[in-house]
């Protein structure tokens, strides 16, 4: 598959509803989506997805910008996804308005939303599901097990259903992104994963629909999770390359600002191995819970980065 020019061709081709007007068409069913994807796709060359589980924000959003440059049709799924929550998560209370996420999906000119029921996607007692490998017990994964098998298999049967020529995923979420990739790469999926940028809010703090959980003096504790990136990079531009100083530098500023911090890991980017003497393509990943919420941010050490964009508090 190729996307060479396709990007520019999509810029201002927005596609419309089936009503014609500019509201994007919302498909509940699996069943269904799937000759919509195509009908889109045939329609318009090339078709991009944006899985999301709802609750939009600008983060979301700026993915659905990037899927309109990439291709000529743009495609949203939401759906909070069960299999990838533990029996202590949110999963009931998780944040959900689709008629606001409507809106806001019209608003940055999406053609098609797939919005399932949970019964809509497993039908069945999910038995046959994707094993995420060993990369998906590090990181996010030590403490959230069988969360990874669980958002790979919901991605797998969702670009199944779509078919779409990219995915869109956010950086955010990095150990995910590195695991997607890692699945299309291995079952030969034809499809292209776009990762794209953090969107952070004007303090640092990386978007995020449980940011929601925050408040006001938790606010404030979470957006140590940005600035001990920063010191990071600012170390690192500064010629540290000991993995050990680096992470420790992070978890000072986190724990100093009342983070209760789960992990800091400097690692390769492909293999998320820690590595030991860091190089420029290194990313620095942390998460912690500031009060009952959990919180994940990253950063490579070197090269452009959203933080660059995002003043926060020193």
């Amino acid at each position: 598959m190729t996307l060479e020019g396709s990007g520019a061709a999509a810029i201002g081709s927005r596609a419309t509803g089936a009503d014609g007007s500019g509201a994007p068409r919302l498909v509940r069913e699996p069943a269904k989506v799937r000759p919509a994807a195509r009908a889109l796709r045939r329609e318009h060359g090339t078709l991009a997805l944006v899985p999301t589980m709802g609750f939009l924000h600008e983060g979301h959003l700026r993915l659905v910008d990037r899927a309109r440059e990439l291709c000529g049709a743009v495609a949203l799924s939401i759906f909070v996804n069960p299999t990838q929550f533990g029996p202590d998560e949110d999963f009931e209370t998780y944040p959900r308005n689709l008629d606001r996420d409507l809106d806001l999906a019209a608003a940055r000119g999406v053609d098609l939303v797939f919005a399932p029921s949970p019964e809509a996607m497993y039908p069945l007692p999910p038995t046959i599901t994707v094993d995420a490998g060993p990369l998906a017990d590090r990181l996010c994964g030590r403490s959230r097990p069988g969360h990874f098998g669980g958002v790979l298999t919901v991605v797998l049967k969702l670009l199944h259903l779509l078919q779409p020529d990219v995915g869109v995923f956010g950086r955010k979420d990095f150990q995910q992104l590195v695991l997607v990739r890692r699945m299309v790469r291995e079952l030969d999926l034809d499809v292209h994963i776009e990762g794209a940028p953090i969107v952070r809010e004007s303090g640092g703090l990386a978007m995020s629909s449980r940011n929601g959980y925050l408040s006001d003096a938790e606010r404030e504790v979470a957006r140590s999770l940005s600035v001990s990136l920063r010191r990071v990079r600012e170390r690192f531009a500064a010629g540290e390359r000991r993995a050990d100083e680096l992470e420790e530098l992070a978890r000072r500023t986190m724990e100093a600002a009342g983070a209760e911090v789960e992990y800091v890991r400097v690692v390769d980017p492909e293999s998320l191995d820690r590595v030991g003497e860091a190089e420029a393509d290194a990313v620095c990943a942390v998460a912690a819970r500031v009060g009952t919420t959990r919180l994940i941010d990253n950063a490579a050490l070197g090269g452009p980065s959203s933080l660059d964009q995002a003043a926060a508090p020193r």
